[in-house]
């Protein structure tokens, strides 16, 4: 009875899903080549402009009230190339005001987009041609993530270059906030969107899109499971050794199928988890009564009065960490300053220090203890945007905390939920073992050796699954002929 029930299940949901399982794992290969189009931390520094002083009329303090954001968690000033613009971040809105009259700046001239784009164009060094808007949308296919809702509808500007490069303008600060090139366009539809399921029309409803994708993974493990179980079962002993009852291609199925289990099954359950979002494991992020607790009760303060802007950073930001504001000189993708609030302004230096968030993380409980450098050979690293900065864990009880030396961003909570959560979805999923990450050129190997073979595997579904609808087809046919 339960080998029958079993045999229904993987006979009937393989057929089904035969062509996902050979998507998956040719996309898999694509996407470890090719990730999906981003703006890096490195492209977005590159492409600003050194900030103007002379046309900044108000401090930061000033473009909050303006922008009418009471809670502000953060202010930057960036120039574009209508002048410089504060930009004003609370926990729910960003909002865009210029710094030299405090009107709001949000954009809404296609030709103020386009000039937005070509400026950072050519602080990057792209050789745009006839650079033109090509539409003002919520979404589209290299749009929809969720990290970009603070900045819609975009603006996408074709630049006309050799490459095909389109940037992405925010019509809320006029920041590019995305780019892509034809290259990466092209061949993230045989990686990433087909891996994801991304398909315009169903990631623009995030929920819609969770619950599909979640749905055909988790049927697509049992499928999976049902047939490693079934493998085992239908093996005979004969002659000394273990036989298969099947001939031909289900032979092949059978032996191959046992011979990538292991992989199969920890890689189509790793890719389940990677839609958990919380159903059996923590998010790893902070709540709203963290952030606040780390962030403390004070405001960015402006602290220009005591440090003058200074004449080549190319972003300005204000940010507050353990009740203490900072502000961050940002000079190049790898240089900063940072500036500790409170007299004198003498406490200059690159990046935060382990004592700051150590008494930052204390606001959050009694039980969080020194804060240490997290080095990149931790199982647990996590790199900040900022090239050579440090990244500081707090050990608080059972969660550890991670913050950014460079912007006191909290990036993640792991309690013991999220730390298991590693080890099952990325480790398994993208053979993210630290052994490996430190041989990069042997993950490559195995990431695409694996993903061959789970396709040579799937392969043989696909001809028994064809053969199987032809010939009942074919049965049907007879029967109504008759």
């Amino acid at each position: 009875m339960i080998v029958d029930t079993l045999t229904f299940i993987h006979r009937w949901l393989g057929i089904a899903f035969c062509v996902l399982f050979a998507m998956w794992f040719a996309t898999g290969i694509v996407m470890h080549f090719v990730p999906y189009p981003a703006l890096t931390e490195i492209e977005r520094v590159a492409g600003l402009a050194k900030i103007d002083r002379s046309t900044v009329g108000y401090e930061a303090a000033a473009a909050a009230k303006a922008a009418k954001i009471e809670e502000a968690v953060r202010i930057r000033l960036v120039e574009r190339s209508d002048g410089p613009v504060y930009i004003v971040l609370s926990a729910s809105r960003t909002a865009a005001v210029h710094a030299a009259d405090l009107t709001p700046a949000a954009v809404e001239s296609p030709a103020l987009a386009l000039d937005i784009a070509a400026s950072h164009a050519r602080a990057r060094g792209l050789q745009a041609g006839a650079a033109r808007v090509a539409a003002l949308e919520a979404h589209d296919q290299w749009s929809v993530p969720n990290n970009l809702d603070a900045h819609r509808p975009l603006y996408r500007i074709a630049l006309g270059d050799t490459e095909g490069t389109e940037l992405y303008v925010s019509s809320i600060t006029g920041e590019v906030v995305r780019d892509s090139t034809r290259f990466e366009r092209t061949w993230n539809y045989a990686g990433s969107v087909s891996h994801w399921i991304y398909p315009t029309l169903l990631r623009r409803d995030w929920r819609a899109w969770d619950a599909t994708v979640w749905t055909l993974a988790l049927a697509a493990l049992v499928t999976a499971l049902a047939g490693a179980v079934l493998g085992v079962l239908r093996l005979r002993p004969g002659r000394g050794r273990l036989a298969t009852p099947y001939r031909g291609w289900h032979a092949w199925h059978h032996w191959m199928g046992l011979a990538c289990a292991g992989f199969v099954l920890t890689w189509i359950a790793s890719g389940w988890l990677s839609m958990d979002h919380g159903r059996l494991f923590s998010t790893g992020k902070l709540d709203a009564a963290e952030t606040s607790a780390l962030q403390g009760s004070a405001a960015p303060l402006d602290l220009s009065a005591g440090a003058p802007l200074p004449p080549d950073a190319r972003e300005i930001e204000w940010f507050v960490l353990g009740g203490r504001a900072y502000r961050r000189d940002r000079f190049d993708a790898t240089s900063q300053r940072l500036i500790a609030g409170g007299e004198p302004f003498a406490d200059a230096r690159a990046f935060l220090r382990a004592d700051e968030v150590t008494t930052a993380a204390q606001r959050l409980s009694s039980a969080c203890g020194e804060a240490q450098v997290v080095h990149a050979s931790n199982a647990y690293a996590i790199a900040s945007a900022m090239p050579g900065a440090p990244v500081y864990r707090v050990v608080c009880a059972d969660a550890w905390l991670h913050v950014d030396g460079a912007s006191g961003a909290a990036m993640e909570k792991l309690d013991a939920s999220r730390r298991a959560y590693r080890w099952f979805y990325s480790a398994l999923h993208t053979l993210d073992f630290p052994v490996l990450i430190a041989r990069p050129a042997l993950r490559t190997v195995l990431i695409v050796g694996l993903c061959a073979l789970g396709l040579a595997f799937s392969a043989t579904a696909l001809v028994i699954a064809w053969r199987r609808i032809t010939f009942s087809s074919a049965r049907g046919g007879r029967r109504r002929g008759r």
